[in-house]
């Protein structure tokens, strides 16, 4: 393999480091095109790579453009538009595809690897974590070793000394690169425009519940946020995180009140007593196309996000006027004992006692029966107990994958399947406490988190997985009472974690996930290299995306706030520090010299210790002739004359870079002839 590279014509292997350059740019978006479409970018650069190394001809025009119609067609059919981001990235995927088919010149190659450029810089799109910002860095290498290989003619400097240049390249660039990032104004809105309107909606919590909808999350180990605790990490069982309060049932869904609206009006007359100590932490939440802030069960102060402000229902949810559709960084005080609204008055309670009518008749019938009449009424904690312990002793399952339930779904769950997961359970409980008569709603958010205490302050990662619903009961005098029926059936899943609590089934994907462990094993070298990654990946969103205008204002501020002094010394220190890497530059420049002038020197000095040293007058002709009358073989005479012949060719003439640097080549070759 190696060998037919090297074999390879200079032009084609320049076409071929061209077409990886592409396929590396095209790779991260293989991840979010559509299936066809990635196909439709591979095939013509697979095309076209066989056409190179087989010497064949590019397809014509008239095959091209047909192929590009269909293409938009089909890009048109898939998103419903050829505007808008998504959109806009599918066609530019399929022009450089098909551009590839179509590069004749040195000018379409240019075009071809800034096409390029931009759809690398897209991919911020979609992710922006390390191992994406390294693998662009390693496809910038590239796309500019094909960019520097397309500048020298059909004569240019080994892959090596490419390479080393590019370094260079870079090495120059970092600087001002840093200097850009730290004091360049930032935008305030994301610089490509306003919130994500595609009709691909992000994975997430939404504003209603059904049978399923938390558990189709739970197979999802993508991030959500990040909590960096400056005070001691809460037990297991605390961790709640609070995210959608849902009071609207129909029979088969469960929705949030005032959904319709833009955001929950904020009610200034919440009833709130704090108790105990507070947690106080700092969270990296990631984009999600939303409107919902999170936090610890109960929050009891939020930092404004600056540009998008949030408002907070007297539900305590928190939800952003503006979908969030970057990285956003907050501080969040947050109080794990309270009392919630004890003085509800009846009318406040009824929005969270109301039922459809005729529905699942037979579960109201049981939770009436059980709690009683009259003096045998139970007290709202008695049916509460006796509700937890029947879901305790009857049997009941936890499982991601439940039977199928019908129209009178919380009937069949309760009396016939009795199996399911956390909305299952969280949304039957809430049914039951209701035909009860006691208040009683759905909240769904997530549970736990990764915990993650090697060194700095403790953290949390939250992954889609955490997903997970409980219940909040209203009683006389304690207000909104947190009530998680799943852990009457799986108390693990609040203990330690999803895995924990879901029954073991021996099979390969079992098996791998203990080994990458995903099973809330804490032990094992795998687990704590992901504990370790976990936390590079927080270091970086904290350092490198989270630079928001406001954090940066912040460091500019206090570089004012510096005594004169010290900035005049930083100053003087920069300088000094300029003014050295400018006189190293001329030392180096000025010590190699004219390379051709080099080997001219080079030779005079060989020629000197054979007795002949050139003359100050004497030109390269003149030179020539006095060394063919002096004494040296047939072959040092033939290599003299071609060596003088050729500098002074060089040296006086007007040859191209190519032929210069083909002249060098030669000229050393002679050297050790001319002795």
């Amino acid at each position: 393999m190696k060998h037919w590279l090297a074999s390879l014509p200079r032009e084609k292997a320049d076409i071929l480091l061209l077409l990886l350059a592409a396929a590396m740019v095209l790779a991260p978006h293989a991840l979010h095109l559509p299936p066809w479409l990635s196909a439709a970018a591979v095939a013509p650069l697979l095309w076209r790579a066989i056409i190179t190394v087989r010497g064949r001809r590019q397809p014509q025009l008239a095959l091209l453009v047909p192929l590009a119609l269909l293409g938009i067609a089909g890009v048109y059919a898939s998103y419903g538009t050829l505007l808008g981001r998504d959109a806009g990235v599918a066609m530019l995927a399929l022009l450089l595809a098909l551009k590839s088919l179509e590069m004749h010149g040195r000018r379409d190659i240019f075009v071809f690897v800034f096409l390029s450029f931009f759809l690398l810089l897209a991919n911020f799109f979609h992710a922006q974590g390390i191992l994406s910002a390294a693998w662009m860095l390693a496809t910038v290498i590239v796309l500019l070793a094909a960019l520097l290989s397309a500048q020298y003619g059909t004569l240019q400097p080994r892959l090596a000394q490419r390479l080393g240049l590019l370094g260079r390249m870079l090495a120059l660039a970092i600087p001002l690169s840093a200097v850009m990032f730290l004091a360049v104004p930032r935008p305030d809105a994301p610089l490509w425009g306003a919130p994500h309107e595609g009709a691909q909606a992000r994975t997430g919590l939404s504003d209603s519940m059904q049978a399923g909808a938390i558990a189709s999350l739970a197979v999802s180990n993508e991030p959500v946020f990040t909590a960096r605790f400056s005070t001691p990490l809460p037990p297991q069982d605390q961790l709640y995180w609070r995210g959608v309060v849902l009071g609207d049932y129909d029979g088969a869904t469960w929705t949030r009140r005032g959904a319709g609206r833009r955001a929950p009006a904020s009610d200034s007359r919440i009833d709130i007593t704090l108790e105990g100590q507070p947690s106080q932490y700092e969270v990296t939440l990631q984009a999600s196309g939303q409107r919902r802030i999170f936090a610890l069960d109960l929050p009891r102060s939020i930092e404004r996000l600056p540009g998008n402000p949030y408002v907070v229902s007297s539900a305590l949810e928190v939800l952003t006027i503006h979908p969030i559709t970057s990285t956003v960084h907050y501080r969040v005080s947050s109080q794990p004992r309270y009392r919630l609204q004890a003085g509800l008055s009846l009318a406040q309670q009824q929005p969270w006692l109301a039922l459809p009518a005729g529905s699942n008749p037979r579960s109201v019938a049981w939770a009436r029966a059980l709690r009683g009449s009259g003096a045998q009424m139970l007290v709202p904690t008695d049916a509460i107990a006796a509700v937890l312990d029947h879901f305790h002793r009857a049997p009941f399952r936890y499982t991601l994958q439940p039977p199928l339930l019908g129209k009178q779904g919380v009937d069949d769950f309760l009396f016939t399947t009795q199996a399911g997961f956390c909305e299952h359970y969280a949304g039957s409980f809430v049914v039951l406490m209701r035909a009860m008569g006691i208040p009683a709603r759905v909240v769904t958010g997530y549970q736990g988190g990764a915990r993650n205490t090697d060194g700095g302050s403790p953290s949390l990662t939250v992954r889609q997985s955490d997903a997970h619903a409980w219940s909040e009961v209203w009683l006389a005098g304690r207000g909104w009472v947190r009530i998680d029926p799943t852990s009457a059936v799986a108390p693990l899943r609040t203990e330690r974690n999803l895995d924990a609590a879901l029954p073991a089934a021996p099979s390969p994907l079992t098996a791998w996930r203990a080994l990458a462990g995903l099973n809330g094993g804490a032990n094992g070298a795998v687990a704590a290299w992901r504990q370790q990654w976990q936390q590079a990946e927080h270091a970086w969103s904290s350092w490198a995306l989270d630079t928001t205008p406001q954090r940066q204002r912040a460091m500019l501020d206090s570089l004012k706030n510096l005594p004169a002094t010290t900035l005049a010394l930083v100053c003087a220190v920069l300088a000094l520090l300029s003014a050295a890497a400018g006189a190293l530059v001329w030392w180096r420049q000025a010590r190699q010299g004219d390379p051709l002038d080099a080997l001219y020197a080079q030779f005079c000095r060989q020629q000197a210790q054979r007795g002949y040293s050139r003359a100050p007058h004497e030109g390269p002709h003149g030179y020539a002739a006095r060394l063919a009358a002096g004494k040296a073989t047939p072959e040092a005479h033939a290599a003299i004359a071609q060596f003088l012949a050729i500098y002074a060719a060089m040296k006086y003439g007007n040859a191209n870079p190519d032929e210069q640097f083909r002249a060098r080549r030669n000229l050393r070759r002679l050297l050790t002839q001319c002795r």
